[in-house]
């Protein structure tokens, strides 16, 4: 540190400096880069009195400088060197003490769209997103892209090549197409309404519960962080799981199993979506349900009408639920038909 800039030490005086060079050279110390530290201090006048006892000054020049060294050496194992050290140091620590130490805790990487099948049929993306989605009042900017970027001519796959060659015919069209397993996969239209309803974050865990085709669950991991998603029918579970891996959708986690379970020991979830009908809500997904969260799930009423149900959970935990759309998803099967007997 160059003691001229430091706002404590007078400018030397030059009659002073040359003083000091003259002493230095009468005493013929060797000039060493231990002695720096000593320009740390501000200069002795030839005038002034000695800083330490005059019993100090009767030792031998090299007991002087051995002491000066063992001086320096403990006062920078104990300090920094400078104020701006300083500081670096306390920030370093403060961010050591706000960073989290578990490693589940780092973000999945975003997803690829290296696939050729991203390339493939965007006119019409774009004009389902036009004529189907922002015509009937979606506009969230992160769904609109997300509904662009997601080839859906991929997840129309169907046992009967049949059927499969009409489904990529009407990949982009506006109603639901049949999967196999007595399953569909989702109008557009609604894919998008509920990603919009749950207003994804990019921070966001999402649950869907009714992988499907995978669909609505690339969907949703275009927009969050990362996505876990759970199918009745371990066969659908596992061309969604091969599908989604292949399309690069490294934040997304399949799961064959009872969706009425929800996924334990990943929650809780900022958003969970059900694309199956239940005649009542499943209480694991409640209680899987993040403070400030949201769930959509169609709800079925002892009449046989389907509704999407919106959920929130305020801060305080209390929940609130709406009625927004009538529907018509498949059922909800497993522990939910069960319960309800």
């Amino acid at each position: 540190m160059n003691p001229h800039f430091s706002p404590k030490n007078p400018k030397p005086n030059l009659l002073d400096v040359q003083n000091e060079r003259n002493i230095s050279q009468n005493n013929k110390l060797p000039i060493t880069s231990y002695q720096l530290p000593i320009c740390e201090t501000n200069p002795i006048k030839a005038n002034s009195k000695p800083i330490f006892p005059s019993s100090v000054f009767c030792l031998p020049s090299s007991v002087i400088l051995c002491l000066w060294l063992i001086f320096f050496n403990i006062s920078c194992s104990k300090k920094p060197a400078n104020a701006v050290s300083a500081a670096n140091e306390k920030a370093e620590s403060n961010q050591q003490a706000q960073e989290p130490n578990d490693p589940n805790e780092k973000k999945p990487p975003r997803p690829e769209h290296k696939h050729p099948a991203f390339t493939e049929r965007i006119e019409e993306r774009g004009e389902m997103v036009a004529a189907q989605i922002k015509a009937r009042d979606v506009n969230d900017p992160n769904v609109l892209k997300a509904m662009q970027t997601v080839p859906r001519h991929s997840f129309v796959e169907h046992p009967d090549k049949n059927i499969w060659n009409s489904n990529l015919k009407n990949a982009y069209a506006d109603y639901p197409l049949p999967i196999g397993f007595n399953q569909t996969i989702s109008q557009p239209y609604i894919v998008a309404f509920m990603t919009e309803a749950l207003q994804i974050k990019p921070d966001d865990k999402v649950l869907e519960i009714g992988t499907g085709s995978g669909y609505q669950a690339a969907v949703c991991a275009e927009i969050a962080r990362e996505v876990y998603t759970i199918e009745i029918v371990e066969p659908l579970a596992q061309r969604a799981e091969k599908l989604l891996k292949e399309l690069g959708y490294r934040n997304v986690f399949v799961k064959a199993g009872d969706g009425y379970f929800g996924w334990p020991n990943k929650a809780p979830f900022d958003a969970i979506i059900g694309t199956a009908a239940a005649e009542r809500i499943p209480e694991p997904l409640i209680e899987q349900l993040r403070p400030g969260g949201r769930m959509i799930l169609p709800y079925e009423t002892e009449f046989g009408f389907q509704y999407l149900v919106l959920i929130t959970r305020d801060e305080n935990g209390e929940l609130h639920k709406k009625n927004v759309m009538p529907v018509r998803f498949v059922p909800m099967t497993g522990e939910v038909q069960k319960k309800k007997k």
